[in-house]
């Protein structure tokens, strides 16, 4: 089978090539540094030639009100070259509970690149995942100081990037879901204790502020991030992949 990722080059889309070429399948990694541009179409219609299926892992380069524009032209351009290559099976990576976020717009632009892909003429997967592993540092980083860190108590379920792309992965192979599939992590923590649990890992001594209002996910409301119970649950717990 012959796969198309776009955004192939980047922390889930390199691990999915690899996954599916180690599988038997072709996979062609596609991004700006192979010359693909999403937003104008430039070498769209090179990329997906002869492809089976399409795997769409690019992002937004900002998480802002500028982001649903990106999400809209991006679908837009790709569906429109995925039904002129014949391609059969259409796959993005979107994010658990996006719709119940809607005071913010990134998750809101998630929403809408959904219900485009939904709208459209390929079959089609959605697969959403919780908050990866490797983003908690980059979470710390947005509220903090030399002396403490502000988090809210928001319940997260977090999971490895590798085991995202490989769900990502054994959904390209497969038959479109017309549909979704959660993919979520063993665990749920509040995200205020996640961080004393990464601080301590890292030797950090700075202290964690419980804090309301502080950071992105201050926005989500109740259990919103958390997958509920017909995600498949990967098999790394959170204090597993900081061992390594």
């Amino acid at each position: 089978m012959k796969i198309a990722v776009i955004g192939g080059t980047g922390l889930i889309g390199s691990q999915v090539v690899r996954m599916l070429n180690a599988g038997g399948h072709e996979a062609v990694p596609h991004s700006p540094s192979t010359g693909l541009d999403l937003l104008s179409g430039k070498g769209l219609d090179e990329a997906l030639r002869g492809a089976d299926v399409v795997v769409n892992l690019t992002n937004s380069l900002t998480f802002d009100d500028a982001s649903p524009a990106f999400f809209r032209t991006t679908m837009d351009n790709l569906l429109a070259a995925a039904r002129r290559a014949g391609v059969g099976h259409a796959v993005i990576l979107s994010i658990v509970g996006a719709e119940r976020v809607p005071d913010l717009a990134y998750y809101r632009a998630k929403v809408l690149q959904e219900d485009i892909l939904k709208a459209g003429p390929v079959p089609y997967s959605i697969v959403r995942a919780t908050q990866f592993f490797e983003f908690i540092d980059a979470v710390l980083s947005w509220t903090s100081d030399e002396h403490t860190v502000r988090l809210p108590a928001t319940p997260v379920q977090p999971m490895a990037a590798a085991e995202v792309a490989q769900a990502v992965a054994e959904v390209a192979v497969g038959s479109p879901l017309n549909g979704t599939r959660n993919v979520a992590g063993p665990e749920v923590f509040a995200l205020d204790e996640l961080g004393r649990i990464t601080l301590a890992a890292h030797g950090d001594q700075r202290d964690v502020v419980t804090d309301s209002s502080a950071g992105m996910f201050a926005a989500a409301p109740g259990d919103a991030l958390t997958a509920g119970q017909n995600a498949v649950i990967a098999k790394t717990s959170y204090r597993e992949w900081l061992a390594r």
